[in-house]
């Protein structure tokens, strides 16, 4: 059942990969979400997803990212015992604020390091499925001689289920935060989507293949670094390499989260969702150095979690709601908006069928886990009167005016940053 979930993930996520690709080239903005929900349904459904991104989405997502790479980077030095948590915490911390400087210093290696340890990632993923398949050829196929056993059909667990599977194609979406960066969108954006998806599906389905031909379902749910798990029974004296990939390739994923991000809510502040102080950039280097360091504080914070992984489940059902908002912002400009100039337009049974399945995520969960689901959707709700406290109330007082004045300017000498002008280049 669990390769059937990646498969469906993947496929899940192709089509919404489509889908966005449709509403990046229609609403060529950064921002991802916010832009589209905002283009579509107006700035208090825009606020509420900045609201939830900025103090759920991101920051656990890339709390959960370090907690990984830490573990796997600290796991050969403990053995066959788990890292301590203050050791895993620590590095984690130190990672986040590492990956914070680089992109606050140049935006050049940021896009390397994501380049190298991309490949890294790739070449780890290709020594798992050889060794499984070499496993496989062998004649071990025991581990799939009851596929099905203990699997739990009820839908509630498997919506869980595939929110598990879609969190870790976490980044499928990323390009829409930053396409004003983007050399020319209208090519570039459609074609890495529709290279990147099918890849990346495929490299993930062989892999998870390869470590259910290796190891039992008992073994990997007991096992704290699966990959590492496999490399102690494939690969002999060379095993130490395994966590060390698997390092890499997170760290490289936290990086790419990184970048990202920060403009999701540069973006926001620059439309007054946020304190200007956030849409401030660097006078020399013209990276968002509010926005990043703003993030890694909150990031920081969320590492102090007792267990991190919990918060799973909270993201993916806010994620899940906030994709079926945007792919209904699609639908619904369709109709108001037939003659928008539109470079890539999907068939509309496409984003159709991802609605509804995006509907079924968000819906099932309630009855599977209430609390999850009811904690995610209280804190989606307290972002209204936020709203209208911060942004809709228009006649603030003098003192408080000048209280978010000061701070601005404070963080503009403080970080040598300036507003963006109209004339520089957009970042």
């Amino acid at each position: 059942m669990a390769i059937i979930v990646w498969v469906l993930s993947g496929i899940l996520l192709m089509l919404g990969a489509l889908c966005y690709a449709e509403l990046g080239t229609m609403i060529p903005k950064s921002g991802g979400d916010y832009a589209y929900i905002s283009e579509a349904f107006g700035p208090l459904p825009a606020f509420l997803y900045l609201w939830v991104a900025l103090f759920i989405l991101v920051p656990t997502g890339n709390a959960i990212t370090s907690m990984t790479f830490a573990q796997y980077i600290l796991q050969p030095f403990w053995g066959d015992c788990p890292a301590p948590v203050e050791a895993v915490t620590l590095v984690a911390a130190a990672t986040i604020c590492g990956l914070t400087a680089i992109n606050c210093y140049n935006v050049k290696w940021v896009t390397r390091v994501t380049d190298t340890f991309t490949a890294t990632k790739i070449f780890a993923l290709l020594i798992i499925v050889a060794a499984g398949a070499y496993h496989l050829f062998t004649g071990h196929s025991e581990n799939f001689d009851a596929p099905m056993e203990g699997t739990k059909m009820d839908p509630g667990f498997i919506a869980l289920a595939f929110y598990s599977g879609l969190f870790s194609y976490s980044g499928w979406n990323y390009l829409n935060y930053v396409t004003e960066e983007l050399q020319d969108p209208y090519k570039n954006l459609p074609r890495a989507i529709c290279i990147s998806m099918p890849l990346v599906t495929g490299i993930y389905v062989v892999t998870n293949i390869a470590y259910f031909v290796v190891l039992s379902p008992y073994d990997i749910l007991a096992s704290n670094a699966v990959a590492m798990t496999f490399g102690d029974k494939m690969l002999g004296f060379v095993s130490f390499v395994m966590p060390v990939f698997v390092a890499c390739a997170t760290f490289g994923s936290l990086n790419g989260a990184i970048f990202a991000s920060a403009r999701l809510f540069f973006v926001g502040a620059r439309a007054g969702h946020l304190p200007r102080a956030i849409a401030l950039i660097d006078v020399k280097r013209l990276t968002p150095v509010p926005s990043l360091i703003f993030m890694c504080i909150i990031t920081l914070a969320q590492l102090l979690v007792a267990d991190v992984y919990v918060l799973i489940n909270y993201v993916q059902f806010v994620e899940a709601l906030f994709i079926t908002i945007s792919v209904l912002g699609l639908l619904y400009m369709r109709y108001t908006r037939p003659d928008a100039n539109r470079p890539i337009k999907v068939n509309m049974t496409l984003p159709c069928i991802f609605f509804v399945i995006c509907t079924f995520l968000v819906i099932f969960p309630c009855y599977a886990s209430p609390v999850e689901v009811g904690v995610g959707l209280a804190f989606v709700i307290l972002g209204i009167p936020v709203y209208y406290i911060t942004i809709g109330w228009k006649h603030k007082p003098r003192w408080l005016q000048d209280f978010f004045d000061n701070f601005n300017n404070w963080c503009a000498k403080l970080f040598m940053c300036v507003p963006e002008q109209v004339s520089d280049k957009e970042l």
